[in-house]
């Protein structure tokens, strides 16, 4: 399998822009361990000169949690090989479910020596069977409650990780505004889809 590839560091901003939208404000995180200074704020701050710096054996979890089910396109993550080395990622599992009891493995990705923003596509086959062949069916976004990262190794055998940041997207489409309510597709919907 290869190595997705790897962005600009503002690829994330023209994204936020365009047609993705970033709901890791909108979810629950936690981390399975953190050393002191280095834990969920430092993954969420921003900026890609601080990390969460695991503290414990492998595999290291990130546990991103909605309060509702969500439609998830990609995860973006930031890692740095030059500073980091021993530290950084090369293998990386994406699960999904609805607790921690149901998790499901979705994605495995392998890195080789990454160094700025890694995009995962979480796209899917349909959940429902209308006939097409699985080969020709248009992917969808996961829709979940739960997403966990799990590191499985990393370079050169490091034993404790550093991931940089870590960015959650959704798709725009479908939504009639920006306040985010959903198409309506049928005459009584539409009637009553302005707010007054």
């Amino acid at each position: 399998m290869s190595a997705p590839a790897a962005e600009p560091a503002d690829a994330t901003a023209a994204k936020l822009s365009s047609e993705l939208r970033e709901i890791g404000d909108q979810a629950v995180w936690s981390l399975s361990t953190a050393k002191p200074g280095n834990g969920v704020d430092q993954l969420r701050d921003s900026s890609t000169d601080t990390y969460w710096q695991s503290d414990g054996p492998q595999p290291h979890l990130v546990n991103i949690q909605f309060h509702k089910k969500m439609r998830i396109q990609e995860i973006a993550i930031y890692t740095d090989y030059k500073p980091d080395e021993s530290y950084t990622p090369s293998k990386i599992a994406i699960r999904a479910g609805t607790m921690f009891h149901d998790l499901q493995q979705i994605k495995v990705e392998e890195l080789s020596e990454p160094s700025g923003w890694t995009t995962i596509s979480l796209m899917q086959p349909p959940e429902y069977d209308d006939g097409t062949p699985e080969d020709e069916r248009a992917l969808e976004p996961l829709r979940t409650y739960f997403i966990q990262l799990a590191v499985l190794a990393n370079h050169q055998n490091g034993r404790d990780t550093h991931i940089r940041q870590i960015r959650v997207f959704s798709p725009r489409t479908g939504t009639s505004n920006d306040m985010a309510l959903p198409e309506m597709s049928t005459l009584d919907f539409r009637i009553h889809s302005c707010i007054r």
